[in-house]
């Protein structure tokens, strides 16, 4: 095809040009409106020619290629690019409007390299973003700090048309079809406090349109010369004198950063960056030192002493042999504030200035901010935060972990609530900024990496005007039940009283009462989409919303599915239908996933055992054969609700909760006023009720400053029970029951079961089948359970229920 000559394009486009300022139409106007707004397309004539240097960089290359695509999707035509000298030189000789990105506009205003400077961050110990866009006559200016910065300048402005990028991949794309755009009154700079915005995809989560979404949404693409953190200290300790093992070595003592130092040399010599992030586990070590060290504090969150201060003191001592040996390197030497040594040091320690710091709190409470009075953890981490900016003089960015619950269900896990509270702290210390560890496994974090995005570029931006525009733009005449449909799911996760993490707590905050809005707004928003799926031909933004109501009806019915399975095994104790829902609901996340492989993330992990959807599907079918055969016979279901006590100071052995008689009385007169919120003020000298299908914190029992409850928990029930069904073999069986427990039959001690302190280390069945034979008698039986819970989950979670075992 014949190139047609630009200066003949600009003859074309000048006519062009004249003929459409003479009949503008109503238009999609970015900056402010004045009545001498510059004509980019008007009508569906393209007038505006985008200008980008023959020798721009790949991002800023790309934002001109992007503003040349999104022009043309609004409008439905794309203006002239040009992208050589000849036609750069041409455009910049002509009269057209013209979009002039990145270096070129520097070039042609040199001022706008000054009003980008004014705007940055002060002094970055990395780098700072920043960004301009100005409209002087017929010309819109748009530029960054760098290659990047140049891109988001051009996101900034589609933004201002009306563009938005909820999700990565088209699925997320909202274009708003406009045939007219125009530009008015624009002098625009803005920079943002943090030096990294960015998220990698973990798990082997589908990587898919990540790095087009990112730059949208104002994120980098890279690490922003931030070291690498990663597990890697094992490699350098593992031979150091007197190890014993890569959890296990003689942390501070001087032969061991003599040790490490040597292998780091000659990388560091030469300017690199290094992790010597700690390995994936807790640490310990004999080394009198180290003890000394990590006695000064104790973490309760990995319920063993810290490991911060030795580490601490063993990663200055390695940065000063080789800050001394190469004193004008610019080497950074990257670790992990992480596991046992998330709590910063006790002592006044600054860390040495070629350290860089990332802090994961991986097991502080992921659904709250740090505003939020229901979680002390979080106010907790705040101030752990705050500590280590000052430790590190600012050298420091945030691990973070979206999706928050860890192993969950594909089921919708929002954050942007806490995440828009702690944004501001984290601007307010001071800190590099966040770096997120997601499977972009959208069916779980829907908008989360979106509102990540707008807040790390803006930690004052408006979230709540953000949702208000984005139901409109992502689910069109389906916007206003949709409002209420996840309006319903996010006041679920903000208003719970859950501190803990993973699928227990799902139950605690999809009560029945939110599934019931849920499936009526899902229903009210398929009908209003029912005209455009009825369409024989839509428009590309109809098609959107039929296929987004699709996503979204899936997401409903593998939320309703899990819940539904849950209930059905954990209250009901019908584990053959809990069984057949999940497996129905699995299939449903097929289709999902079929549809977009960025929804899920479980063909990636390869899920095998009890933690996963399936095994706990596998789990349920397994219990059907104790209660429906061939392996045993349900005898009968044990109460859902059971007498409860809360034993903090370990009293109740000896105040005989287990074999004297339960008074309930204070319970009967107080239990209609007791709610989620007040039952911490419970008395802890008075019995209770609760039920057995949820663990006890779910159910309001935490101490009274909020804290998850830990300390024992006493559950007391009655069975009667005839000569036949005490007959045979019979046993108990606590299908879900979290802590090292002690079970007790008409007031003897009967059976002990041993678990990992820590929830997450045992196996995720949490089953104890107990064998009765002989304990239990025709007539009146006692059942007591003590939980002794050191760590976050207490006490049952699905209901027990009395079998006879089948002889093989």
């Amino acid at each position: 095809m014949r190139r047609i000559p630009y200066t003949n394009v600009l003859l074309m486009l000048t006519a062009i040009f004249l003929a459409l300022t003479a009949s503008e139409s109503a238009a999609a106007t970015a900056g402010k409106a004045g009545g001498n707004e510059l004509v980019i397309v008007n009508d569906g004539q393209a007038a505006a020619t985008v200008v980008v240097s023959p020798a721009a960089g790949p991002r800023e290359k790309q934002a001109a290629d992007d503003l040349v695509k999104y022009i043309g999707l609004m409008t439905g035509a794309m203006p002239r690019l040009a992208g050589t000298a000849k036609d750069v030189q041409a455009a910049l000789a002509s009269n057209l409007p013209l979009l002039i990105v990145g270096r070129e506009a520097i070039n042609a205003k040199p001022a706008l390299k000054q009003k980008i400077a004014g705007v940055l961050k002060k002094n970055p110990k990395l780098n700072a973003d920043g960004i301009a866009i100005v409209r002087e006559g017929n010309r819109v200016f748009l530029a960054g700090s760098n290659d990047e910065s140049h891109y988001y300048a051009v996101a900034e402005l589609l933004k201002l048309w009306g563009c938005r990028w909820y999700l990565p991949t088209d699925f997320g794309e909202c274009v708003p079809e406009d045939n007219t755009l125009k530009v008015g009154a624009i002098d625009y700079a803005y920079s943002s406090p943090f030096e990294i915005r960015s998220y990698w995809i973990s798990w082997n989560g589908d990587g898919t349109g990540q790095r087009e979404f990112q730059l949208r949404n104002m994120m980098q693409t890279g690490r922003s010369g931030m070291p690498s953190t990663g597990h890697a200290l094992g490699q350098y300790t593992g031979d150091a004198p007197g190890s014993k093992g890569m959890f296990n070595f003689r942390i501070t003592a001087p032969e061991t950063a003599q040790h490490v130092a040597k292998k780091l040399d000659a990388a560091f010599a030469k300017g690199d960056g290094i992790s010597i992030g700690m390995e994936d586990g807790l640490y310990e070590s004999d080394y009198a030192n180290d003890q000394k060290l990590m006695k000064l504090q104790y973490d309760k969150y990995f319920m063993r002493w810290s490991v911060t201060d030795p580490m601490l003191e063993l990663y200055n001592n390695i940065a000063r042999i080789l800050q001394a040996r190469h004193p004008t390197s610019g080497g950074k030497l990257g670790f992990l504030a992480y596991a046992n040594m998330t709590i910063p040091p006790v002592r006044d320690t600054k860390a040495a200035r070629s350290l860089w710091c990332e802090l994961a709190p991986i097991d502080i409470d992921p659904i709250h901010g740090m505003d939020d009075p229901n979680s002390p953890p979080r106010q907790e981490y705040r101030d752990m935060m705050h500590k280590w900016a000052k430790v590190m003089d600012g050298r420091v960015s945030i691990y973070d972990y979206d999706q928050g619950m860890l192993v969950w269900r594909d089921i919708p896990n929002p954050s942007h609530m806490a995440f828009r509270q702690d944004v501001k702290h984290y601007a307010k210390a001071g800190i590099l900024g966040v770096n997120t560890e997601s499977r972009n496994a959208i069916g779980t974090t829907f908008l989360n990496l979106f509102f990540r995005g707008q807040l790390m570029w803006n930690p004052e931006a408006d979230v709540d005007a953000m949702l208000a525009e984005f139901y409109p733009k992502f689910y069109g005449p389906a916007a206003e039940p949709m409002r209420d449909y996840w309006t319903a799911l996010y006041d679920a996760w903000e208003k719970t009283i859950v501190t803990e993490h993973e699928y227990f707590v799902a139950p605690a905050i999809y009560t029945p009462e939110v599934m019931a809005v849920l499936a009526r707004k899902i229903v009210e928003a398929e009908k209003a989409v029912a005209p455009l799926k009825a369409k024989a031909s839509r428009t590309r933004n109809e098609e959107r919303y039929v296929q987004r109501m699709t996503f979204t009806r899936m997401s409903y019915d593998i939320m309703n599915g899990y819940l539904a399975m849950v209930a059905a095994a954990a209250r009901d104790i019908d584990y053959a239908r809990a069984g057949a829902i999940g497996d129905k609901a699995l299939a449903v996340r097929e289709a999902m996933t079929a549809m977009n492989g960025t929804f899920t993330t479980y063909k990636q992990i390869g899920e095998s055992g009890s933690p996963w959807w399936p095994g706990e599907v596998k789990q349920y079918q397994k219990l059907a054969t104790l209660t429906d055969g061939p392996v045993g016979k349900l005898i009968v279901k044990l109460p859902l609700e059971w007498a409860f006590h809360r034993d903090n100071n370990d009293t109740g052995l000896t105040k005989g909760y287990h074999t004297k008689a339960v008074d309930l009385t204070y319970w009967k007169a107080d239990a209609a006023k007791q709610t989620l919120q007040n039952r911490k003020d419970y008395p802890i000298d008075q019995w209770e009720m609760i039920r057995t299908d949820l663990y006890a914190q779910a159910q309001g029992i935490r101490h009274q400053d909020r804290q998850s409850y830990t300390g024992h928990l006493w559950y007391r029930t009655t069975v009667n029970l005839t000569a036949e069904q005490v007959a045979g073999k019979p046993h108990i069986m606590f299908p879900g029951l979290f802590n090292e427990c002690r079970l007790y039959v008409n007031g003897q001690e009967l059976a002990q079961r041993k678990q990992a302190p820590m929830w997450w280390h045992n196996d995720y069945a949490f089953q104890w089948d107990v064998d009765v034979t002989g304990k239990i008698k025709a007539g009146e039986n006692t059942i007591v359970v003590r939980c002794n819970n050191p760590h976050h989950f207490g006490g049952m979670f699905r209901r027990p229920f009395l079998y006879h075992a089948v002889a093989k």
